[in-house]
């Protein structure tokens, strides 16, 4: 089931956490219906921005959007224009005050759903989908990260059968959970029709409370400088070996049974 279950949605709770922070009653699908049209807003008033993912957390007045984009420039806009604009699309979708934070990206080749989106832009413009596809995966690598995999399926090459195509670097560990394994998607619409792209990039494991493994009572004597406990400490001493013609060694010697005086009798 590797190949076929989300890496996030596999991970959540593990090493992931929800992209929608908060927590409703009753008015669960409202609030689940904000969120899609807020993402959608987002979405058409900056396509070209490189956005990776949009998290959202509510609290009793106020709604917190956060943009994870590697080009902030192009939301913020000249003198936070554009940004101004994205809040008020963003508060009249939900009819909430709406707070908008902007994360850079310092590193777009290593984010999966960046790379599937660059991808597909290059087979639009008729690149070859075989040098596409090659160099992302290789920029990937020499970025850090341990592990690349993208499929692509479709006409390519305008061939009439639909066919699939794929490039692998490094290992991509799909059943581990503690793998940091980021997914992404995106679709490139041709005068053939649509070609689908997946990419799949490892980016090492990813320590947390539940993979991090148990400290033991050495290392945490270590980490509170007391050192290691001395060897043979709580264990009992060795017993000395008493020496030959002490008073010990003769009360110890074990008595030797006493001969008879004289022979055996006969008759």
């Amino acid at each position: 089931m590797g190949q076929k279950v989300h890496p996030h949605g596999f991970r959540l709770g593990y090493i992931y956490t929800w992209n929608s922070k908060w927590y409703a009653d009753k008015n669960y699908t409202e609030q689940l219906h904000e969120d899609l049209r807020m993402r959608r807003a987002i979405e058409r008033m900056l396509p070209d921005a490189g956005i990776s993912r949009v998290e959202i957390e509510r609290n009793a007045n106020q709604v917190t959007v956060s943009i994870h984009t590697a080009r902030p420039g192009i939301v913020i806009g000249r003198g936070g224009q554009r940004v101004d604009e994205l809040r008020g699309r963003l508060e009249k979708a939900s009819g909430r005050r709406v707070r908008v934070n902007i994360n850079e990206i310092r590193l777009p080749e290593v984010e999966a759903p960046l790379v599937a989106r660059a991808i597909a832009e290059q087979i639009e413009r008729r690149v070859s989908h075989r040098r596409a596809i090659k160099q992302a995966a290789m920029r990937a690598m020499q970025r850090g990260a341990q592990g690349v995999r993208i499929r692509i399926s479709g006409r390519l090459g305008g061939s009439d059968m639909s066919r699939k195509d794929q490039e692998r670097q490094g290992r991509v560990p799909l059943h581990t959970l503690k793998a940091d394994v980021d997914y992404g998607t995106a679709e490139a619409r041709t005068t053939l029709g649509r070609i689908g792209v997946k990419v799949w990039i490892y980016k090492g494991d990813k320590i947390s409370e539940r993979t991090a493994p148990p400290i033991s009572a050495l290392e945490k004597a270590r980490a509170a400088g007391e050192g290691p406990p001395e060897a043979g400490a709580g264990l009992p001493a060795e017993r000395k070996q008493p020496q030959e013609g002490s008073a010990e060694a003769a009360v110890e010697a074990p008595a030797e049974p006493a001969q008879q005086e004289g022979g055996d009798a006969t008759t």
